[in-house]
């Protein structure tokens, strides 16, 4: 039994649209205007757009197996990916185009090869939780979701949302399985769907909070900064900073918005940016929030071990027992 577009539209969660397009069915987690803001300002950005991460199928049924044939392209610098299966809450399998491969200490670097990957699944006996999550890293077509014939499928949905803004840590880099990006975790461990809109490499950049959702958020959350110190001089991030939380308590004044501030980065220990230090990142953030009463600030900076071994790239993204740390010591803040 292939699932039609309507059938996979009610199970989807993280997207803002799902669209069949040339026989292939398409999740967009950024609004069409934001998808047009991007278009004029960064090409590289309208790629990572359309990245599936925070995309996840989320339903009951009774069928024993799931197939699935997916076709992937760019969506973000790295190569890799996975689907992640979890079936009643835990995780079953996943589907993805690294599992034969060595994998160096820094996988960041490796080639893998993208386009058409199938699988069938094996969900078990009974009726059961199946939620499948999409990749952080890639565009995700899908060409075909099977189930047993006469199957039911029931979607499940989540009554709370979570907007999660940043950079490429919020999308996901470094994690091997998507299902372990702290976003995705924190969202799982909340009980809110995520909606995910993280942008590898990406600043505050007040027009994108300027744009408004087709929802209300019950929470928000925010996690800019490390880019900006990388390539944005002080004043600019002062005044870009204030005005992209400005913006977002203006559109949601009773939505609780968090602002988390950078995660250790190994080249601060070594090189210098023009805009100062790094802590001053941190500290701009709380002035630029400071007047905002729907506004609360989590300091980043020890999320992580400061170890090379705890990041996919030696330095700055985080690997899946990075991830972990993360996930940990801000559901705990939270």
């Amino acid at each position: 039994m292939k699932l039609k577009l309507e059938q996979i539209e009610k199970i989807t969660a993280g997207a803002i649209r799902v669209e069949e397009i040339c026989g292939k069915i398409n999740f967009f987690r950024f609004t069409k205007e934001e998808e047009e803001l991007y278009k004029t300002t960064n090409a590289d950005f309208v790629m990572k757009s359309l990245a599936s991460s925070g995309v996840k199928l989320n339903f009951k049924t009774d069928s024993r197996k799931m197939f699935l044939k997916a076709f992937l392209t760019s969506g973000s610098s790295r190569k890799y990916f996975s689907f992640d299966l979890f079936v009643n809450g835990e995780f079953k399998d996943s589907l993805s185009n690294f599992s034969d491969a060595d994998l160096s200490e820094n996988y960041t670097v490796s080639a893998f090869d993208l386009g058409y990957f199938e699988k069938t699944f094996d969900l078990g006996e009974g009726e059961k939780k199946v939620t499948l999550y999409f990749p952080w890293s890639v565009k995700s077509e899908i060409e075909e979701i099977s189930l047993d014939d006469n199957s039911v499928v029931i979607p499940i949905k989540n009554d709370k949302k979570i907007l999660m803004y940043g950079d490429s840590i919020t999308q996901g880099y470094d994690a091997l399985h998507p299902s372990n990006k702290y976003a995705t975790r924190l969202s799982k461990a909340l009980g809110y769907d995520e909606y995910n809109k993280g942008i590898g490499a990406e600043v505050f950049f007040p027009p994108l909070s300027k744009l408004t959702q087709p929802f209300t958020p019950d929470l928000i959350t925010v996690a800019y900064g490390t880019n900006d110190w990388s390539y944005i001089d002080k004043s600019t991030f002062d005044k870009n900073c204030k005005e992209f939380y400005e913006n977002l308590s203006e559109n949601y004044p009773r939505t609780p918005i968090v602002a988390i501030t950078p995660i250790w980065r190994k080249e601060i220990i070594t090189e210098t940016r023009p805009f100062g230090d790094f802590k001053l990142v941190e500290e701009g953030i709380r002035e630029a929030v400071k007047d905002l009463k729907n506004v609360t600030v989590i300091r980043g900076f020890d999320f992580v071990p400061k170890e090379e071994k705890y990041f996919a790239d030696l330095r700055l993204h985080p690997n899946d027992e990075g991830f972990e740390h993360y996930f940990k010591s801000i559901k705990e803040k939270i």
